[in-house]
């Protein structure tokens, strides 16, 4: 009998085998379809439940129609026949139509920007558009309309523009707070001016700072292709929904070169709600400049913390002085939190309002103080 149960369960093996292999052949040849999940485990498919292939196709309907190209015209200045060379008064000569310089003469920059509001209001890059004399942004459905800049942060690298348009399409804002480290994502814009582009990739980080010029940072890093003219688009999660605005780029050519950086859109939002109330953003302000500290470099100090800024800078009768901070302090703490890098300093500060009252413990000389100091506001970057 224990003979018979051995050549029955030798059999059963073989069998196992050869079905296991039979089926890695028809994958191969294209014969079976392996079902796709979605995120709750249920099969994607159509209401007859019929397998399809994966597509955020859904998302970018949702989502694409919101996402706008903003051309930009900047006035080049007419030049003096005094200053042009004889070749290039032969050429204004021959030039069709005249042989002067026309009235006016434009440089055309490319960018994109999101409808925000069914009110007009448009959210782009504050770099895409600086300083330009005019600026036209362009529907996907193919209209036109002449942008008025309502206000800008540069600190944050965000501006508010304003169309007048009717039955303008929105876009459904997701929790940027929530965006985890391989999610998938999908970029859109108007790259090198070609038309609207959808591109596709992970989160590849979060939180990144020290990768622009921003006072503010705190972006999502993504691989998802953004090139010259994708700056002020939409990066939209797979349900349709934004959650950031694509901004900069890494690189070594001015190209993509496979990191891309995005505002994420919980920060633009609070820009965006401060711009459309006051035309500009409210910060708190402290009025004093530091540097991180190596771990290391704490027991250098003989101290038994190891966290803080060094204060390097207070800006005279600023909030910061007029509370006794000095260069060579080290804060420790704010309001109760722990300090570890300046960007939580800024965080804080900028969060609080002129007015309110901000605890600051620290270390000065070895020994520990504390004190208070009121917040003024930010000054305004020149824009």
């Amino acid at each position: 009998m224990k003979q018979k149960n051995n050549y029955f369960s030798y059999f059963l093996g073989w069998l196992s085998v050869g079905l296991i292999l039979g089926l890695l052949f028809l994958i191969w040849q294209g014969d079976v379809k392996i079902p796709l999940l979605s995120n709750s485990g249920s099969l994607i498919g159509n209401q007859s439940n019929e397998i399809r292939t994966l597509s955020f196709s859904s998302a970018i309907k949702q989502a694409a129609p919101a996402v706008v190209t903003i051309k930009s015209l900047t006035e080049v200045k007419k030049t003096r026949p005094s200053d042009l060379t004889p070749q290039q008064l032969l050429q204004r000569f021959l030039a069709k139509g005249s042989p002067h310089a026309p009235e006016h003469k434009y440089k055309i920059t490319t960018a994109s920007g999101v409808i925000i509001s069914t009110r007009g209001y448009v959210l782009t890059n504050f770099h895409a558009i600086a300083h330009r004399d005019k600026i036209q942004v362009l529907l996907n459905d193919g209209r036109t309309s002449t942008a008025r800049l309502i206000g800008s942060d540069p600190d944050t690298d965000l501006a508010v523009l304003k169309i007048n348009l009717k039955k303008l399409p929105t876009i459904t804002i997701g929790d940027s707070e929530k965006a985890k480290v391989g999610d998938i994502v999908l970029a859109i814009g108007d790259p090198f001016a070609i038309g609207q582009t959808v591109t596709q990739g992970i989160i590849s980080a979060t939180g990144r700072t020290r990768v622009s010029t921003n006072a503010y940072e705190n972006f999502l890093q993504t691989d998802a292709a953004i090139n010259p003219g994708n700056s002020g688009g939409a990066l939209i999660n797979t349900s349709g929904e934004i959650i950031g605005i694509n901004s900069n780029i890494y690189t070594n050519t001015g190209n993509y070169q496979g990191i891309s950086f995005a505002i994420p859109i919980h920060m633009a939002q609070q820009v965006f709600n401060q711009i459309i109330k006051h035309g500009y953003v409210i910060r708190g302000w402290l009025g004093v400049e530091g540097q991180e500290i190596p771990p290391h470099l704490f027991h250098s100090f003989d101290i038994s913390t190891l966290h803080g800024i060094l204060i390097t800078e207070v800006d005279p009768d600023g909030p910061g002085d007029k509370a006794g901070l000095k260069p060579g302090d080290i804060i420790t703490k704010i309001n109760q939190k722990k300090i570890y890098k300046t960007r939580d300093i800024m965080k804080q500060v900028a969060a609080g309002k002129p007015g309110d009252i901000f605890r600051i413990e620290g270390i000065r000389k070895r020994q520990s103080f504390m004190t208070k100091a009121t917040l003024g506001q930010r000054p305004l970057m020149s824009q």
